[in-house]
Formats: C-alpha cells, structure tokens, sequence
C-alpha cells in the first residue's frame, strides 16, 4: 500500500496505537493513527496476504496436540444442558466431589450409608456438575487488521480456530465470529465433526469492515452473546478507546480474554526518511520526517499503550496476552495461552 508521492516522499498506510495523556486517547502529535511496514518500503500488500492465506490455518499436526487440551473457565456458568465439563458448581454425576451434613428432604439415595454405619450420622454425598461450556472468539476483522507480515488477520484466524477446535474435542458449545455484519451469520457449533464448517466460515472473513470495538462488542452482546468464555482477538487500534467494549462484556457476567496480535512492523517499524503516513481506517494524513527521535517516541508512546491495556485488565479480571506475529503459532497455543491460564 505504498506509492510514490515525489522522489523523496513515500506514503505509508498504517494504523499506530493512540497517544494517552491524563488518561484519555489524543492523537499521536507527530504521527497520526496508521500503521507501516517497512524502510525500503516492504509493506504487507493485499498479494502477500493472499500469499499467506495459500496454506491450511492449523497443521494436522498441530491439531493432534490440540486435542490434548482444554479451555479453562474461571467463572461458574450454568449450561444449556449437560456436556463433558467438570463444573466447580455442585450436581449430580459420577465424579464424588465432597460431603454435607443430611437435612430433611434431601434426596435418600445421595446418603452415605457407610459413613453413617462408622459414625451415626447421616451425610450427604455431593457430585460435580457436567455442564457444556460456552465459547466465544470475537475477531477484530478491522482494515487495521489485515497488516503486517504475516498478516495479522490470518494470525487471529488461526488463534479463533485452534481455541475452537480445542472447545469442539470436548464437547463445548463454540461460537467463532467476526464483528460486524459478517458476524451475523456465524455457526454456533458443538462436536469435533463440524470443525470444517468453522474453518469455512473462518476462510471467507475478508477483512476491512471497520466496525469500532465498543460497536462490535454491542452487536454481539445485543444478539444474546450469553453468558461463558469470550475471547477477543484485536490489535486494540482503536482510536475510540477499549474501554467501553470490554466494560459490556464484564457486565455480561462473561470470563474475558483479550489477545492481542501486533505485527513485528508495528513493534520495530523499519521506516527512515520523508513519510506520509495515511490512517487505513479514516484517512487521517500526516507527513513526517521518520528519524531516531521519532522512533523513540513512537517506541514510548506503544510500550505506554501496552502498559495501560495490561493494567486496565489486570483491575478486572481480565487476561491480556500480547501476540506478537511472528511467534508460531503453536508456541502462542501451547506456551504463552497455557501459562496466562487460557487452556490447560
């Protein structure tokens, strides 16, 4: 997405965090919300993204150690109907989970009787809940998105479908889903024999609709997301502030996790000289001269941003992990997700 504009002058499209002062967003002074790849220029272009999407999103290999896993809830949710799930809540199964004291109208058959052969009173024994859990994957499918090498888009799809996939192998209801319009259409599934129809879905999410978080978020909650796990996979670029939209899905009750994906050109931009930086969401245009200074200040400008995300979900209860691009994406599964406390 670059083009010459002089013999000096190059324009980039990009989307950079947002500046925060007091607290609130303010628009970078010297750069305005984009985003860039690369110095001599090698921005990610629609025909490297087609490149990278060529592949399968999951190796067969990876899904085999996917099986192995499970998505873990911190919260107590009562289920639909009955699924392969321990709950913390107390039920009726197989798995013995503690003793209580017998009150009159308790059920007969749930009473100890050798227990009460040793010690002469009466006791109840106590079972854990099966109960099918509900996973959500709300993926940022913003022109921010579609960025980067590999692009970010593809990495958030294949985060979507290899939490999903580990829902389905145990029997969860999954709900992968784009915001925006092409989240309306999305397959609410529940066994490993419909992983595909996910991954059809997941194919054809095309990018570029900008629909801002706390508008995503709403439409999502307002189609009766329900209560469960929800995991929201986004860049965070949004010019509108986080706050709003992970403040609908607390209030839901929900257990939250934010990934977010940032590509390495965002991290470490690889840009010198006369720039024109032009926001890919809402044209915002800015010409700079991009040198040392600059760098700097964009680099204290992210790691203030990532600081202030991390402590925002930190006060609530909710898991932040940074995903950086370039990491594989079997290491974020089984490394990074599994020691944030995501799967197990």
């Amino acid at each position: 997405m670059i083009s010459d504009l002089d013999e000096e002058t190059v324009e980039v499209r990009w989307r950079a965090p947002p500046a925060r002062e007091s607290g609130k967003l303010q628009p970078m002074s010297n750069a305005p919300a984009s985003s860039t790849t690369d110095p001599t220029p090698a921005v990610s272009t629609p025909t490297d993204a087609k490149r990278q999407a060529s592949g399968p999103l999951l190796t067969p290999a990876l899904l085999g150690r996917l099986e192995r896993l499970e998505l873990v809830s911190r919260k107590i949710f009562r289920g639909r109907m009955k699924g392969e799930r321990l709950s913390r809540r107390k039920g009726q199964s197989v798995e013995f989970a503690d003793f209580r004291n017998y009150v009159p109208g308790d059920d007969l058959r749930l009473i100890d009787w050798n227990l009460y052969a040793r010690l002469d009173q009466l006791f109840l024994k106590l079972f854990q809940e099966e109960e099918d859990l509900h996973f959500h994957a709300l993926i940022d499918t913003s022109a921010s998105m579609n960025f980067g090498t590999p692009n970010k888009l593809r990495v958030a799809k294949q985060l979507a479908a290899a939490l999903g996939y580990v829902g389905l192998c145990h029997g969860d209801r999954v709900c992968v889903r784009a915001m925006g319009a092409e989240g309306q259409h999305a397959p609410v599934l529940r066994s490993r024999g419909s992983f595909w129809k996910m991954l059809n879905y997941l194919d054809g999410l095309s990018g570029g609709e900008n629909v801002s978080l706390h508008d995503g978020v709403k439409d999502f909650v307002m189609r009766g997301g329900g209560s469960g796990v929800v995991v929201l996979i986004t860049d965070m670029m949004d010019k509108a502030g986080y706050e709003s939209a992970l403040r609908m899905l607390i209030g839901r009750q929900m257990d939250v996790f934010v990934l977010q994906v940032l590509s390495q050109e965002e991290i470490d931009p690889p840009l010198r000289g006369d720039r024109r930086l032009i926001d890919v969401e809402d044209g915002d245009a800015a010409e700079i001269t991009v040198n040392q200074f600059v760098l700097d200040k964009y680099q204290a400008n992210l790691k203030a941003f990532l600081n202030q995300i991390r402590q925002y979900c930190a006060k609530r209860s909710i898991v932040h992990v940074m995903v950086p691009t370039d990491t594989p994406i079997e290491t974020v599964i089984t490394k990074y997700l599994r020691t944030r406390g995501v799967v197990r």
